[in-house]
């Protein structure tokens, strides 16, 4: 093979390999906008509810759902991780699961925010919107077994994405 050759086709391979990871990128920048286009209203309307951060709410469900994208999200509606009973080996022989089935995402939503309203830590962090104390606190009473990691990832999330911001539209939250 000539040297003419040989660069023709690296520079081709370059410009394919380019065009796969520029279409990759925007592929997820699509899952990104999709998620939040759909669930940032709710997360919204549970902060003011709750009086849990929507950079809470949405930065663990866009981690632990994969953006929504990963098979517990997409088939049994879970996008936080939480485990439980369902019925997908009825539906899908060959998929198994640990995690918990919802109706639909919106329940998914309102059973996170359920659990979280139950710990003996709430009340001290209702409405606060320092999301970094809500992690600190969910990690450790054990909500993900990967630990500081995990608070990592989702501070992460929270901060690229700027959800943080939304925390600043949390109103009056009665107490219970």
């Amino acid at each position: 093979m000539g040297g003419k050759q040989l660069r023709s086709r690296v520079v081709w391979f370059c410009a394919v390999t380019f065009y796969l990871l520029a279409g990759h990128a925007a592929h997820a920048q699509q899952y990104k906008k999709r998620y939040l286009d759909k669930f940032q209203a709710l997360s919204i309307r549970l902060m003011n509810e709750t009086g849990i951060p929507a950079s809470v709410i949405l930065g663990v469900g866009m981690l632990e759902s994969g953006m929504g994208t990963s098979k517990n999200a997409r088939l049994l509606h879970n996008h936080f991780g939480i485990v439980g009973r369902n019925t997908l080996a009825k539906r899908h022989p060959t998929y198994r699961s640990r995690y918990r089935e919802y109706p639909s995402d919106t329940a998914s939503f309102h059973h996170f925010v359920k659990i979280l309203s139950r710990k003996k830590w709430y009340s001290q962090l209702k409405g606060k919107p320092e999301y970094g104390l809500w992690l600190q606190h969910m990690n450790h009473s054990g909500y993900s077994t990967a630990g500081q990691e995990w608070i990592r990832r989702v501070t992460n999330l929270i901060k690229r994405y700027k959800l943080y911001k939304l925390d600043a539209q949390m109103g009056f939250v009665k107490s219970s």
